[in-house]
This record gives C-alpha cells, sequence and structure tokens, in this order.
C-alpha cells in the first residue's frame, strides 16, 4: 500500500498541493522557533537571554504544533472526503480498511516530508529574522549569534510527519465509520471543551490583578471556548439555517444546499472561529496590558516585553494557519461542487445566480463564524479586564475587532468567488460530463 501512494502522489501532484503548503508553513514555523532553543543552547549564552528564547520557542512551539495539526486534518478531511468513490472502489475492488488507511497516511507523510524539507532553508531565513526582533527589543544580547541545529531540524521534521500522519489517520477513519458514532465523539469533546474553556475563563478571578500570569486562564479559556463552538459548528449552522428564509433565487439555492452540507461547512467554520476567538481574546487583552502599564507609569520589564512579542507572534502565526486553512478548505470544497454547478445551470440558474449563491453561502459562513469567534473572545476579554483594570468593559475601541472581520470576510468571500468563478467557466454539458 505504500507504494500505492507514492505512485498516487507521483500520478496526481495537484490532489495534495494544500496539504503540502500546510505541510510547509507548518514545518517552517516550527523550525523558525525551535531554533531559538538550539541559539539559547549554545555556550556562554546568559540567562536572560536564554530564558527569552526559550519561552518564546515553547510557547509559540507548543501554539505551531497545534495549528499544523489542524491545519493538516482540515485540508485532508477535505480530501479524503472528496475521494468516497475512489475508496468505495478500492474496498470492492477487496482492499482491506486497514489497507487504505494504510495507503492514505502513506500518502500524507510523503507529502509532509517532502513539505519539512523544502521548509528548511525557509525556517533559518525565518530564525535569524525573529532573533534580529529580539536583539532590537532589548530581550535578547546582541551577543548571542543564530544557531540552526539539531533541535529545530528534528522537530521540525518529526512534528509535522507525525501530525500529518495522526490527521490523516483520523480522516480516513472517519470516512469509514458510521455517522452516528463520529457525531457522539464530536458532541462528547465539543462540551468537553466548553466546560474546561468556562472553567479557565472563571479561574481568572482567582488570579491578582499584577500577576504575571493574569493572562494565562483568560486566553487559554477563550481557545478552548473557540474550540468547542468549532466542534459544534454544524448543530448551530444548522439551526440558523433552520430560521433564515430568502426570498432571492440565489438565496434559496444556498441555503437549500447549506442544510445539506452542514457536516462539509464545518471546515470551514472551524479555522473560521478558531481565527475569530483567538485573534479577538489575545490582540485585545494585550492592548488593555499595554494600556494599564502606561497609566502605572513604569517601564516595561522584559517579561512583559516577551509576553507582548509571544502574543503578537502567536496572532500571526494564527493568522496564517487559518487563512492557508481557510482558503484550502474553500478552494478544494469549491472546485469539488463543478458538476453541482453545471447541474444547476442545466435546470436553469444562470451563472450569475450560481454565483450569488456561493456569496450568500460565504456571508453566512462568515457571520456564523466571526459570532461565535467573537462571542468566545469576549468570554476570555471581559474577567481579564475585570481583573486588571477593574472595568466591565475594555476602553480600547472596536478597531482592532472590525480589522479581524475585515481579514476574515475577505478571505473568506474572496476565496469562495473566485473558485466559483473559475469553476464557472466551464460550460454546464462539460461540467457534468467531466465530473460523471
Amino acid at each position: 500500500m505504500f507504494v500505492l501512494a507514492l505512485r498516487s502522489v507521483r500520478g496526481r501532484p495537484g490532489r495534495f498541493l494544500s496539504t503540502l503548503l500546510s505541510a510547509f508553513l507548518g514545518a517552517a514555523i516550527v523550525m523558525t522557533f525551535n531554533a531559538m532553543l538550539d541559539t539559547a543552547g549554545q555556550p556562554g549564552v546568559d540567562s536572560v537571554s536564554s530564558e527569552s528564547l526559550t519561552t518564546s520557542a515553547s510557547v509559540v512551539g507548543g501554539y505551531g504544533s497545534l495549528l499544523v495539526f489542524f491545519a493538516i486534518a482540515s485540508t485532508l478531511t477535505v480530501n479524503v472526503r472528496q475521494r468516497a468513490d475512489e475508496i468505495e472502489l478500492l474496498r470492492c475492488s477487496g482492499a482491506t480498511p486497514g489497507q487504505i488507511r494504510r495507503m492514505v497516511v502513506g500518502e500524507a507523510v510523503v507529502v509532509a516530508l517532502v513539505g519539512a524539507v523544502l521548509a528548511i532553508g525557509p525556517g533559518m531565513l525565518g530564525g535569524t529574522a525573529l532573533l534580529g526582533v529580539f536583539h532590537d527589543s532589548g530581550q535578547v544580547s546582541r551577543s548571542v549569534e543564530y544557531s540552526f541545529g539539531p533541535v529545530a531540524l528534528v522537530s521540525g521534521i518529526w512534528i509535522t510527519v507525525l501530525a500529518a500522519a495522526g490527521a490523516a489517520f483520523l480522516a480516513v477513519r472517519r470516512a469509514t465509520r458510521r455517522r452516528q458514532h463520529r457525531s457522539g465523539a464530536r458532541t462528547f469533546l465539543a462540551y468537553a471543551a466548553l466546560l474546561a474553556g468556562g472553567a479557565g475563563v472563571c479561574s481568572t478571578f482567582a488570579v491578582s490583578s499584577t500577576d504575571a500570569a493574569l493572562m494565562a486562564p483568560a486566553a487559554y479559556g477563550a481557545i478552548l471556548l473557540s474550540v468547542g463552538f468549532a466542534l459544534l459548528s454544524p448543530r448551530l449552522l444548522t439551526g440558523l439555517l433552520g430560521r433564515f428564509a430568502p426570498r432571492s433565487p440565489s438565496g434559496y439555492l444556498a441555503v437549500r444546499n447549506m442544510r445539506r452540507r452542514t457536516a462539509e461547512l464545518s471546515g470551514v467554520l472551524m479555522p473560521l472561529i478558531l481565527f475569530t476567538g483567538m485573534a479577538t481574546a489575545t490582540l485585545y487583552m494585550q492592548a488593555v496590558e499595554s494600556d494599564a502599564i502606561r497609566a502605572s507609569g513604569v517601564a516595561k520589564s522584559v517579561d512583559a516585553k516577551n509576553l507582548e512579542t509571544l502574543n503578537l507572534v502567536v496572532v500571526g502565526v494564527i493568522v496564517v494557519f487559518s487563512c492557508v486553512m481557510l482558503i484550502n478548505s474553500l478552494y478544494a470544497a469549491t472546485t469539488y461542487r463543478r458538476r453541482e454547478f453545471g447541474q444547476q445551470r442545466l435546470a436553469g440558474a444562470t451563472p450569475g445566480q450560481v454565483l450569488g449563491m456561493i456569496g450568500v453561502e460565504a456571508l453566512i459562513v462568515t457571520v456564523t463564524g466571526v459570532f461565535l469567534g467573537t462571542v468566545a473572545g469576549l468570554a476570555g476579554l471581559l474577567p481579564f479586564t475585570a481583573v486588571r483594570t477593574d472595568a466591565a468593559w475594555p476602553d480600547q475601541g472596536p478597531g482592532i475587532w472590525l480589522t479581524i472581520v475585515a481579514i476574515a470576510a475577505a478571505v473568506t468571500l474572496g476565496t469562495s468567488l473566485f473558485t466559483a468563478r473559475r469553476t464557472l467557466r466551464t460550460p454546464a454539458v462539460d461540467a457534468v460530463a467531466t465530473a460523471a
């Protein structure tokens, strides 16, 4: 089956481009930050510089590993779902479920390994640039020289390959199991994440306003709430669509299609909710913290600078991965609907109506994802603000949130409409015949 996986990747490389891009970016980010561990481990590095480098590598490296898994999982889930006919044909030809799993996992490992190897150069350049940022901010002594060693290289390759193998295994396992079992496990994990996130948010009130760890429970609580909402997104989207009754032809087509595709749309809602929730909570918390330090008249300590740098970098990593996940999922899902678009046009729908349908779908998904992510972000932000400043609402304006919403809307609407417009260039008869 591994030989079959190699032939599959070699014969249809276009199918695996999204997975390759996710693996490449993930490995580059992991290598960039884990190179700080190699740098901190050099002889002669002072304790302050070593602590700053180690903290950044540990925190962002952990976030990076998690996001690598989510990014690869989202692309592989769409890939495996679109190969349902191929997998069924293999099973009818005598392949066992175990053989099919080994084939899909083998494909993912090959692609991830190629992506990790390609990421070595960008990882080295990114580590050099990151160390320069630490030098300029005074968090690391300028005498500390950059080092790209075995920690960065091995961790970048192994984390990417293991994430790809695990994500591929789960994706093909979900595709070959009955829906009710998946739904039960997903619901259990969703409520567990919501309970843990609520507990984390509430624990913020038990931390002192001057404690350096004040931001941690609120931030992690918001992250877990975002994960819980993301896992429950099919049910939440179904409830929303049940109350939405558009009158235009494009709106009617959009709602009708979305009601039967809520499971597929959850792959788009998940990165959208995570991006909105984590970015809203982290950026506003950092703004509240910076304003509180400025109001006190005390200069920022090295720890405060480290925290600010980490928060901004984490949000940057989240933005990159969320955009990649959204673009990959939307591009694959929209391209896969070529036959559906052709059938709708043969049934009487105009290209403009089909394009309007895609726009309405993307708008509903964007509004749903932004709303749920904002709720999760506010759930962590408001307790932090109350403890840190004794205010019920942060003084910062809506500018940060509007920027987050603009990025989410631009990526979702732009990718959906651009891909649909390209797909609609194919004549309806040819689209139906090719897909068949």
